[in-house]
């Protein structure tokens, strides 16, 4: 409804309208009991009809209501009155920057001053992982004292969702939104290409806007221009930006950096908004200019690329995704980098794991690991072919890698590292190994391996035969785990990745000599090393690829400071990518805002209420008993664990000494039990969960160790452990007398033991078939055991009612929420398991009414789980670009 001068929203009073948006009718008003004025955005009828929309906006601008910034427009609050509702807002005095634009062309200094403050403000939103999704002239207000203040940041998303249908004879503009999905987000003008095209966006589609409001400053008409929507959205996904409308006067710093802004590609456009406030500091500094062939050294896809490639680029851009090179034309994979996507066909889904991508040496094969009816097999593809064929033999297979000449593949399944001819043939086991974490095969026949997630390195003769230590890990420096090994060539050194913690900063890629067991660390802050023939050394950073030059000659890296290269890949034990002696890379791909993820309930039926915890790298969300507070685990350059109050909203770190993990409570919920790495070791402590005393050790044993579930009473806790002499296994320890004892001993790996509400039956998982299945046992026992889940499962947990139990069916795409109904009186029985909802991700836990579970929902849902791998031929020239070596 239209508000009229002198009559109440609420407290406020409305003095005069403003204008109108895509929301409804904007108005000044007055706050009596601040004595300022605000600006009152009043939404649609439409909007404030929809109930489903209406609380989604609601708990979103909860969200962007915590925004404090001197270049953002604050939000005050909600405000409802009968049928209106209302966002409050900071009002903002002054022109819009559209009103400016209109004027002409802004003088490149002002322009610059102006895009710096913007920068500014993207850069403390996308740091607390929300994105503006709508940036434009419009959306900026300069006042009259130059000071720059961004509006709306957030609403579009916060008005329609996250939208992946496309109507585009529909006028993307705010103004224009419907109430029904089909329509884009953003005014079309300044949408990214991925925008335009209703994918799923992050903070990049941020940078392209940024770049065209920059480039709209300095030449006063828009980067994109068009008749119409559908001739607009055309040139934001074909065209390219009139480069001569630039002033003379524009520093090359800017013309760099706008061109970085403007890359179609979002792999290709400048990563973060950080440094384009950087560059513009450096210009408003007078810093000295750079030279000019730096623009030549950022070029668009048509400089890139050859016509053929071209041509296979917008292929995979416009979704026919194929694989169709022909042995005739490889030797010309020297004469342009090709970009290409193996999508994979349905029903295969990827491991996401462990690190499941392969390159023959000479880039010719691609072997991938992928599940298919929940079992794991290897795949090979060759790249004169369309589709991927099952290796017979691999079945659970993990972590492949190939042989120097390319026609062996290593792999671990089963407790033990194999390997299989590619031309076919059977599987001939080579030694045990507990564990995937990475192997290499060197020139001489020697495979050096990891065996677990807590040893040094190993190796053994491709023949066969007795492994034998290479590296021990060093307790004095906290070395817990040594792991994904790549030989040098030559095979004089090998590259591997030591880990003092999980955290991103608690890795590094170091180097042994083979013979003296001479060590040297290259990388600190990183894993997953590869040797490249361009003389580089590319490493894993929280999902970017990041490179140095290296000397192979003196196996020494440059006195230089490591870049990325342009590339993200998958990244959870280790980055999920190959490179080939060719130069070829391929590998899953990820996104920057892959391990951001919200907190979310999901009912029974699959309906999601995202809860107002801002997003983070969350992980393993575990309720306390009474349901009232959340603890979580949070990714980053050290893990630690978070405590989240449902009812205030509020969320407190507890602080512990070292990367904390895998939190769960005590039954009385005063305590939290988590894994801690600590000086080389990664054992049990608990600590009260209000963060007061100090905390305590549990264990003091050799392995991997995982607290899985406190028994009823408290006196017992199930915990996984993993060692390279034993594999996975279940141990349980007494509280009374801190005692370990094995926890129903068999000759599987067995992990994920949870008790009954009542204590007398034990859910675990088991991989005895051949794949992970759901069983139950009475505890302590004797007693027989009853297989769950029908089509592999696992994550199992209880209803506190204890006649049902939760697990999730499927490996990563496609996972189900099941439930099965328990008996165990007079006896025990199962039910048959029926699917609550689809679209699992990640780990869960169930509220105390068994009717919710606590999920987490990643901020970036399309890259949660890739459906395809990259692959790049001849990267290395990209590489050489990006990274010079100075030879």
């Amino acid at each position: 409804m239209a508000l009229t001068s002198g009559t109440h929203l609420g407290p406020y009073e409305i003095l005069s309208a403003i204008g109108a948006g895509g929301m409804g009718e904007v108005y000044r008003a007055h706050d009596p009991k601040l004595g300022r004025d605000v600006a009152i955005k009043v939404l649609q009828e439409a909007f404030a009809r929809d109930a489903e929309r209406l609380a989604r906006f609601q708990r979103e601008a909860k969200v962007l209501a915590s925004l404090n910034h001197p270049n953002i427009a604050t939000i005050h609050g909600l405000e409802d009155s009968g049928d209106t509702h209302a966002l409050v807002m900071e009002l903002v005095e002054g022109p819009t920057l559209a009103d400016r634009i209109k004027q002409g062309p802004i003088p490149v200094d002002e322009a610059v001053r102006i895009a710096r403050q913007i920068a500014d403000a993207l850069e403390y939103a996308h740091e607390r992982g929300i994105i503006h999704r709508d940036l434009k002239p419009a959306n900026v207000k300069v006042t009259n004292d130059d000071a720059v203040k961004v509006l709306d940041f957030g609403l579009a998303k916060a008005l329609e969702g996250d939208l992946s249908s496309i109507d585009i004879s529909t006028s993307p503009t705010i103004s224009r939104m419907a109430t029904q999905q089909g329509v884009l987000l953003g005014t079309a003008a300044y949408m990214s290409p991925e925008q335009a095209k209703a994918k799923s966006v992050d903070r990049r589609a941020d940078i392209w806007s940024f770049g065209c409001v920059l480039y709209e400053m300095l030449t006063g008409k828009v980067a994109f221009p068009g008749e119409s929507v559908t001739d607009t959205l055309a040139g934001v996904i074909r065209g390219e930006p009139d480069w001569s409308q630039l002033p003379s006067a524009t520093p090359m710093r800017v013309r760099v950096l706008l061109q970085r802004c403007l890359q179609k590609d979002p792999k290709q456009r400048l990563r973060d908004i950080g440094d384009a406030r950087i560059s513009l500091d450096e210009v408003l500094a007078g810093a000295p200019e750079v030279a000019p062939s730096l623009a030549a050294a950022m070029p668009t896809w048509p400089r890139l690329l050859s016509t053929a490639a071209a041509c296979i680029l917008a292929a995979v851009i416009g979704g026919a995704v194929v694989w169709n090179l022909k042995p005739s034309g490889l030797p010309t994979r020297s004469q342009a980098i090709t970009r290409l996507a193996v999508t994979l066909p349905s029903g295969e889904e990827p491991l996401v794991t462990i690190p499941s991508v392969a390159l023959s040496p000479d880039g010719t094969k691609l072997v991938y690991v992928a599940a298919r009816g929940g079992f794991l097999q290897l795949y090979l593809r060759s790249m004169n072919s369309l589709e991927g064929n099952a290796i017979r033999g691999t079945e659970g297979a993990l972590a492949p890698f190939f042989s120097p000449d390319g026609q062996w593949v290593g792999f671990f399944a089963e407790g033990k590292l194999k390997k299989i001819p590619v031309a076919g043939g059977s599987p001939l086991v080579l030694c045990d190994a507990g564990g995937p974490w990475g192997a290499s095969w060197a020139p001489n026949d020697t495979i050096y391996f990891a065996p677990g997630s807590v040893s040094g390195l190993w190796q053994v003769s491709a023949k066969g035969g007795v492994p034998q230590v290479f590296t021990k890990l060093d307790p004095q420096k906290g070395e817990i785990s040594h792991r994904w090994p790549r030989v040098l060539p030559g095979g004089k050194a090998v590259l591997f990745t030591v880990w003092t913690g999980p955290g991103w900063d608690e890795q590094q890629v170091q180097l042994q000599m083979v013979g003296s067991g001479e060590r040297r660390i290259l990388v600190q802050g990183g894993h997953s090393g590869f040797y490249v023939p361009s003389g580089h050394l590319v490493y894993s950073h929280a999902g970017t690829l990041m490179a140095v030059p290296f000397d192979l000659a003196r196996l020494e890296v440059a006195n230089s400071a490591p870049l990325p290269v342009g590339e993200d890949v998958l990244e959870d034990e280790g980055a999920d990518y190959a490179i080939s002696s060719d130069g070829s890379l391929a590998y899953l791909p990820g996104t920057p805002q892959r391990f951001e993820r919200t907190l979310v309930w999901v009912d029974r039926s699959g309906k999601v209420e995202p809860l107002p915890a801002p997003p983070r790298p969350y992980d393993s969300p575990r309720i306390s008993p009474d349901g009232r507070q959340v603890a979580v685990m949070v990714d980053g350059p050290t893990i630690s664990i978070w405590v989240y109050n449902l009812d205030r909203g509020t969320s407190t770190r507890l602080a512990t000494e070292g990367s904390s993990q895998y939190p769960i409570w005590t039954p009385d919920g005063k305590r939290l039990t988590y894994r801690l790495t600590r000086s080389g070791t990664r054992d049990i402590f608990w600590g009260m969960a209000d963060g007061s005393g100090t905390e305590e050790r549990l264990t003091a044993e050799e392995g991997n160790q995982t607290p899985d579930s406190w028994s009823p009473d408290g006196q017992a806790l199930a915990i996984n452990v993993s060692s390279p002499a034993t594999g996975e296994h279940m141990m349980l320890l007494h509280l009374s007398d801190r005692k370990l004892e094995p926890l129903l001993p068999t000759q599987f790996s067995e992990f994920g033991a949870h008790f009954s509400p009542d204590g007398r039956w034990l859910a675990y998982e088991s991989r005895e078939s051949g794949r992970t299945e759901v069983y139950v046992q009475p505890y302590p026992g004797p007693g027989g055991k009853w297989q769950i889940s029908t089509e592999g499962g696992g994550g199992a947990l209880w209803n506190r009612n204890g006649r049902e139990l939760f697990y999730v069916s499927g490996v990563t795409t496609g996972r189900k929420m099941m439930a099965v109904d328990i008996t165990t009186q007079p006896s025990f029985s199962v039910g048959k398991p029926k699917m609550l909802f689809e679209g699992v991700t990640s780990s869960f836990d169930v509220s105390p009414d068994g009717q919710r579970f606590l999920m987490l929902k990643p901020v970036d849902q399309q890259q949660a789980v890739p459906t395809q791998i990259n692959v790049v031929l001849n990267w290395t020239e990209e590489l050489k670009r990006l990274v010079p070596t100075g030879k």
